[in-house]
């Protein structure tokens, strides 16, 4: 999958605004996913309602896409590890991502991580992410607000693998 592919699958998920009650979401207000804690460090100052989807979309790609170099992994594997950086941040999508791979966990996606990710099966490596994911997920404090839904994004990606 493309950037502009993953952005648009990720969407599908993501949805529009949102301002759930702190302990079903701790990331607070949103909209398109974009907390409101991550749209201000990323410049985005005006009120979370109003964001536009390109500047939703912009974020996504400097904060999420670029740090696990999404355009060098492999194209099937890009969305599992972009969705998982969007839900846990870069650095635990690229822990996940190389423990899959029986890379050096270092949390950072470089050069090893990215020839063993083209070197493992794409589909051993997804569900491989995917099982420590859910895992992570079902220990969060907010499990029992989210796991309908969280399980349900993790079978969506199962199923397209």
């Amino acid at each position: 999958m493309t950037f502009d592919e993953s952005f648009h699958a990720l969407l599908g998920h993501e949805g529009g605004y949102s301002n759930r009650d702190p302990e079903a979401d701790p990331g607070g207000e949103t909209m398109w996913g974009v907390t409101v804690k991550t749209a201000r460090a990323n410049g985005y100052a005006g009120p979370m309602k109003d964001m536009p989807v390109d500047v939703a979309k912009a974020i996504y790609k400097s904060a999420f896409w670029s740090p696990i170099r999404g355009d060098e992994l492999p194209p099937q594997i890009r969305y599992a590890v972009f969705d998982a950086a969007v839900n846990s941040g870069p650095y635990q999508a690229a822990l996940w991502l190389q423990r899959a791979i029986g890379a050096s966990a270092d949390g950072q996606v470089g050069p090893q991580t990215l020839t063993m990710s083209r070197i493992a099966p794409p589909d051993f490596v997804v569900r491989r992410m995917l099982g420590q994911r859910l895992r992570f997920m079902a220990e969060l404090k907010n499990w029992p607000h989210n796991s309908r839904g969280w399980a349900l994004r993790i079978a969506d990606l199962l199923e397209t693998v």
